[in-house]
């Protein structure tokens, strides 16, 4: 039964954070106007600022800061035991991360819905623009060329999400097209397309069930599948992120918004069915006591689950795609400190799956069949054992499938649902993150001068291109960028500490203390943030990995002086005012 109070406690903590912190940063911090001019409105261009409804918004905007971070990270970090990982993604994501996300937010519409970078040079200087730059096309880079890899692992390990994945475009499509050109009924629409999305599933699981094998690319062309797959995936995204965003983007992010909380509401019957029935317990141990080679919690742990607790890729949705869409300026709770808030429970969900479901049954290598408290130790002996995707993702999997079971669903079923689900917002972040690196890319064109890549097709081929050839640096199996993958989880936390810094600013120049709900939750992540880079300097040095060490260097050398700017700027500027064009 813990784990169903458990899952209880922090769902029910969420909506009261929700109704009552959320409530104060809405009205007493940010000041919230309905009536306020908002840029979807006042730049409207069809394309990128284009009005949304309030949950449709809130679909785009929560699967994409989603992707698959609130799955992998707590799947590893619960290797320390569920109780840090618990407190991290309950009180993290409702005392830091909802406040990042929805300062951003905030931040960036009333800046006409300009990237963190652009709201950094006006609310620090301009010389910090460049540091911020560099900081977030170097995540954007690592993300977009990554993830074409983590989706051609997704479908590897899951061919039966193949089919439904790249259906759901067609779908999506269909689903804009009849809403803002028919002007059809939202909720009949979609209704007809999450029906539809789940027959792709059925037909995705048919075909992979009659005919295994058909989706193994290896060695088409002369290359890896992951090459192929990651090719495609690069193709698809260009395509995606020059496309209006009521043609694509917005209803294929609102399908999977409602997969997500189909999949939530399987997951959290299933834990209460699995509880009631006594087959539920949490077999993973309250604080653990890991191997030799599993990293220390502190500061480890905070970078290792930040997805779910706080995330600094969060702030570039936040300063993107969404503050061109949303239409209300009251709306910004509901998207911003809420989606933070339900992306929290679903990191919960993941560490019930990993921490009690997983006890339910797991089968080794070996096709040995364990139970328990045996189950957990088998996956999460070793550091190296649990850290790799595929075993993230199958043990995530396993324990979903498991509790599922206890509603009748077939584990093929269950696991199917889980591919296509993992797959599908692992393409939501991809394509996100391809039109937010043209965003950036266009603004600093824009501020420098060079008009070839203030074109949205040029300054597309640019984000797209570059990610291609870190992808493919290394080989044709298209895993470059996974030499740098290493410095992501510090470059992502740091990013959220830069963002903090950047919202203190702007309540700061409001006058009195409202600073105070950014700038504590800022200056813990620089602790953070520079703690682990520091440590893992250290083994970088020791793994003589000397690429690592001169890049991480270099992030950390570029947020030690954004820091020192801001400071300075903290400190000698004060009250409403004295920040030029301190906007509203």
């Amino acid at each position: 039964m813990e784990v169903l109070i458990l899952m209880v406690v922090c769902g029910g903590g969420y909506l009261i954070a929700y109704h009552t912190y959320g409530r104060f940063l809405a009205k007493k911090i940010f000041k919230l106007d309905p009536a306020a001019p908002v840029p979807s409105k006042e730049l409207e261009d069809g394309v990128d600022y284009v009005p949304a409804r309030k949950g449709i918004i809130f679909g785009h905007h929560f699967t994409s800061i989603a992707g698959t971070g609130p799955i992998v990270g707590p799947a590893i970090g619960i290797i320390w035991g569920w109780l840090p990982a618990i407190l991290w993604v309950t009180l993290g994501s409702i005392l830091m991360g909802a406040v990042h996300d929805f300062g951003t937010l905030v931040v960036s519409m009333r800046n006409e819905g300009k990237s963190i970078s652009e709201a950094a040079a006006k609310y620090i200087n301009k010389r910090v623009r460049f540091i911020f730059f560099i900081v977030v096309f170097l995540a954007l880079l690592l993300v977009i060329a990554v993830f074409g890899v983590v989706i051609a692992l997704v479908f590897a390990q899951f061919p039966s999400s193949v089919v439904p994945v790249w259906l759901q475009i067609p779908i999506a499509v269909g689903l804009g097209y009849v809403v803002y050109r028919r002007n059809a009924s939202v909720v009949a629409s979609t209704v007809a397309a999450v029906l539809g999305m789940y027959v792709t599933i059925w037909v995705g699981a048919f075909a992979n069930e009659h005919w295994p094998g058909l989706f193994a690319l290896d060695g088409f062309g002369g290359m890896p599948a992951t090459g192929i797959w990651t090719i495609a995936l690069l193709i698809y995204a260009w395509v995606a992120s020059t496309l209006p965003v009521t043609m694509l983007l917005q209803p294929r992010d609102y399908i999977n918004a409602w997969q997500l909380f189909i999949m939530m509401g399987l997951l959290a019957s299933g834990v209460t069915a699995a509880a009631l029935k006594g087959e539920l317990s949490m077999v993973a141990p309250a604080i653990s006591e890991p191997g030799p080679d599993v990293p220390s919690l502190w500061p480890l742990m905070f970078v290792t689950i930040a997805c779910g607790a706080i995330s600094g890729f969060h702030s570039l949705v936040a300063s993107g795609t969404s503050p061109k869409q949303v239409s209300n300026e009251r709306d910004c709770q509901f998207v911003g400190y809420g989606s933070m808030l339900l992306e929290g429970f679903l990191a919960v969900l993941v560490l019930l799956c990993v921490g009690a479901g997983i006890g339910m049954a797991y089968k080794t290598g070996s096709g040995e069949l364990l139970v328990g408290r045996a189950a957990w130790a088998e996956h999460y002996g070793s550091w190296a054992g649990a850290s790799g995707l595929g075993a993230k993702l199958t043990a995530v999997v396993i324990g979903a499938a498991n509790m599922m079971g206890t509603l009748g669903v077939p584990e093929s079923v269950g696991i199917a649902l889980m591919g296509v689900f993992i797959a599908s917002f692992a393409g939501t972040t991809l394509d996100t993150s391809v039109r937010i690196q043209r965003y950036v890319i266009s603004e600093l064109a824009t501020d420098l001068r060079i008009k070839p890549l203030t074109n949205r097709w040029t300054a597309t081929s640019f984000a797209v291109v570059t990610a291609a050839v870190l992808a493919f640096v290394t080989g044709a199996d298209g895993k470059g960028a996974m030499i740098l993958w290493p410095l992501f989880g510090n470059a992502n936390q740091l990013l959220a500490a830069l963002a903090l810094l950047v919202v203190t600013l702007y309540l700061k120049s409001k006058g009195g203390l409202k600073f105070v709900v950014s700038a504590v939750p800022c200056l813990i992540m620089l602790v953070i943030t520079t703690w682990s880079m520091v440590k893992n300097g250290q083994i970088f040095i020791a793994d003589e990995k000397w690429l690592l060490v001169v890049i991480g260097a270099g992030i950390f050398v570029l947020a030690l002086w954004m820091t020192v700017e801001a400071v300075a700027v903290f400190f000698t500027r004060s009250g409403r005012g004295r920040f030029e064009g301190a906007g509203q």
